[in-house]
């Protein structure tokens, strides 16, 4: 059982590099020996944990996303925050740590895709599964907004999901040419306290 579980920290660690690895140096820049040695891994091992380099970008990209469902399904379990207030508490926080950072790596996911585009069936099916778990999570969010009144109602929350991801994959990419977070709060704002919002009767 220890080796079982030694096994899955090693594991665990080569997805921890693999997502700092493919944020900076993308799909094709990343080496499996590079990877190996960052972690410690002896070499020619890689096969011991991932049956191939496309299964293990694909494990990457169910591992990078999965923090972000998290922060934001914690975010939306607050008893003291409305839906919509959650959601934008939860953005402010993204945008802080993208200020951190200082705008490098932007999105992984679409990194990905505009780097693999359909060439990588493996890793395109994995991005599209992850892209649509983080969307199906605006769409809790915005419906459970609608139920408390704080946005327009004659929209669909899945259309409106559909809206602010697609938005913010935009804006992510334009904040790493301007090298702001403006493109994000823009949109956002507009989304979120503009086109979003109930409308007058």
């Amino acid at each position: 059982m220890a080796r079982i579980g030694n096994k899955q920290i090693t594991r665990e660690k080569l997805l921890d590099q693999g997502v700092a690895m493919l944020m900076e140096h993308g799909y094709h820049g990343t080496g499996l020996q590079d990877l190996l040695s960052s972690v410690q891994v002896p070499k020619g091992s890689f096969y011991n944990y991932f049956s191939s380099k496309e299964e293990f970008g694909a494990e990457v990209v169910q591992h990078y996303i999965e923090p972000f469902i998290r922060q934001l399904g914690d975010y939306l379990s607050r008893p003291e925050l409305d839906a919509l207030s959650a959601m934008k508490r939860y953005f402010c926080d993204l945008i802080a740590e993208l200020e951190r950072r200082q705008f490098k790596g932007g999105c992984l996911l679409g990194n990905l895709i505009g780097e693999i585009g359909d060439t990588n069936e493996t890793c395109m099916a994995a991005l599209r599964d992850a892209f649509h778990r983080y969307r199906d999570k605006y769409t809790e969010g915005l419906a459970r907004a609608q139920a408390e009144g704080t946005i327009r109602a004659d929209l669909s929350a899945e259309l409106m999901a559909d809206l602010l991801a697609d938005g913010l994959q935009g804006a992510l990419l334009r904040m790493k040419v301007e090298q702001s977070v403006r493109p994000l709060e823009v949109c956002l704002s507009h989304l979120l306290d503009d086109y979003f919002k109930p409308k007058s009767d």
